[in-house]
């Protein structure tokens, strides 16, 4: 079972073939069922031998097909100061892009 370790929206995951992730900053407009092409590869591990990049390996990347790409759930964000009558209530949804991992190389 081949590994690998991507950076991608300023985190790190670990992905192998058939995962799904899920990316919540990506720099790029996409929509369900276009390619996505992840370069920054920071490790490959193919069961056998290991290669570690400094930082980055040269020439690798993992390809994913978008199987979702939108929103994800509201997260309601409240501030409350006792005694003063105050309180805001708001929501946020932040950006969310699914992908599914299809090849290492």
């Amino acid at each position: 079972m081949e590994v690998a370790v991507i950076k991608t929206g300023g985190k790190q995951y670990v992905v192998s073939k058939g995962d799904t992730i899920s990316i919540e900053k990506f720099p790029e407009d996409l929509g369900k069922g276009d390619t996505v092409v992840f370069s920054e590869v920071l490790l490959v591990d193919n069961g056998s031998d290991t290669t570690i990049g400094a930082p980055v390996i040269k020439g690798a990347e993992v390809k994913g097909t978008v199987v979702f790409a939108g929103k994800g759930k509201k997260i309601e964000v409240v501030k409350y100061k006792p005694k003063s009558r105050y309180y805001k209530r708001r929501g946020h949804r932040q950006p969310l892009l699914k992908v599914k991992i299809d090849s290492i190389s």
